[in-house]
């Protein structure tokens, strides 16, 4: 075969085959949530270990236990949900402040201080975030848990504005 042949069908090869792999921004795309910091190898965890918050054991979207630590930075919250288990919260760092209903009510939100905790049973509609400081909460329950927006305005309208609002 002359040698002209053997190059092209070889760069034809290559090309073909870089075209079928997946890329490099695919792959960071699909990749899998952070693992847990504790599992059956690593059975202790600090809290310099999840700064920003995440999965401490298990999975929330799996059968079984979980815990997760979510940080709420300041001014930053949620609104009006509920999730289909419960779910049991402790206060790791700051001041969490927590409302009930499908209305968002900033203003009649409770404090919860660091150390705190909360019982959200099944089907418990509420909100919560934090105001003035970053706060870390710890949530405990088990999977799979789903969670379902419910706010509505004053005439009971559906608000679809989903995550991130500050409490006032």
């Amino acid at each position: 075969m002359p040698r002209f042949q053997v190059t092209t069908r070889v760069v034809a090869l290559a090309g073909s085959f870089l075209l079928a792999a997946p890329s490099a921004v695919g792959l960071a795309q699909q990749a899998a949530p952070p693992l847990p910091k504790v599992d059956a190898k690593n059975l202790r965890m600090q809290p310099e270990d999840l700064p920003e918050g995440g999965r401490v054991l298990g999975d929330p979207s799996q059968p079984g236990m979980y815990v997760v630590r979510n940080l709420f930075r300041a001014g930053r919250g949620s609104r009006p949900h509920f999730h289909d288990q419960d779910r049991y919260i402790t206060v790791i760092k700051g001041t969490w402040w927590t409302g009930e209903g499908d209305v968002y009510r900033p203003e009649t939100m409770i404090p919860i201080k660091e150390g705190g905790f909360m019982f959200h049973p099944a089907g418990y509609h509420h909100y919560d975030g934090a105001r003035d400081e970053d706060v870390i909460v710890q949530i405990m329950g088990m999977g799979p848990v789903r969670t379902t927006q419910t706010e509505v305005d004053e005439q009971g309208q559906p608000v679809g504005r989903g995550r991130g609002a500050a409490p006032q």
